[in-house]
C-alpha cells in the first residue's frame, strides 16, 4: 500500500535555497500571454522543474498580481523573470547572450516532441522557449527570429491546447533530457 507524503517529508527548498540552487538552463519567453492564471500557471511549473527564468513580454501580466499569485502558489516569488516590451526584443536580447531560441508552434519544419536532444547541433547552448498568445499563438515575426519550431504532436479534433498546459509539456521535455543527460554521466 501507498502512503501519500506529508507536505513536511518532501524537504521542498526554501525561496533563498531555491535563488541560490543551480538551475535547469531554459527560460520561458511569454508572448502576450493575456491570462494572468496562464501566467501564473507557467510560474509555477517553472518552480517545480527549477528552471532559469521566464520573460513576460507584450501584454503579459506581471507580478505581483492577484491572479497570477491564485495559480503561482508564490512561485512567483521564487522565479526570476524579467519583462520586455515585445517577445521580438527578448528573442534578440536572448541571441546577444548566446541562447538557442525555440518558437513552440505549428510551423512548416517544425521538430515534433518528444525530442532526444535539444539542439544537437548545439548540445551546450543555453536555451529558451517562446510560448504564444491563447489565440493567435506566437507573432510571425518572432517564429521568424528564432532559431527553430518545436511542436507537440496532437491526434484529437483541436489544433491546440491550453498555453500553460503546453508550457508544461516542453519544459518537461527539456527536464527530462536534462535527467536522462545526468544519469547517462554517472
Amino acid at each position: 500500500m501507498m502512503r501519500k507524503l506529508k507536505t513536511i517529508e518532501m524537504n521542498r527548498l526554501t525561496v533563498d535555497e531555491f535563488h541560490a540552487a543551480r538551475k535547469l538552463p531554459l527560460i520561458v519567453v511569454l508572448d502576450d500571454v493575456r491570462s494572468m492564471y496562464n501566467v501564473g500557471s507557467i510560474f509555477r511549473t517553472a518552480d517545480a522543474f527549477r528552471i532559469e527564468a521566464i520573460y513576460l513580454c507584450g501584454i503579459t501580466g506581471c507580478p505581483p498580481h492577484p491572479e497570477i499569485h491564485k495559480t503561482a502558489l508564490g512561485a512567483e516569488d521564487s522565479i526570476s523573470w524579467r519583462y520586455f516590451p515585445s517577445a521580438l526584443e527578448a528573442v534578440q536580447h536572448l541571441h546577444n547572450q548566446g541562447y538557442y531560441v525555440y518558437a513552440v508552434e505549428q510551423a512548416e519544419g517544425s521538430t515534433k516532441l518528444p525530442i532526444t536532444a535539444p539542439t544537437p547541433q548545439h548540445p551546450n547552448t543555453q536555451h529558451a522557449i517562446v510560448m504564444g498568445n491563447e489565440v493567435k499563438g506566437v507573432h510571425q515575426e518572432v517564429v521568424d527570429a528564432c532559431d527553430g519550431c518545436l511542436e507537440i504532436p496532437q491526434f484529437g479534433t483541436k489544433h491546440s491546447m491550453n498555453v500553460a498546459v503546453s508550457a508544461g509539456i516542453v519544459i518537461w521535455e527539456f527536464a527530462r533530457e536534462k535527467c536522462r543527460n545526468i544519469e547517462a554521466s554517472k
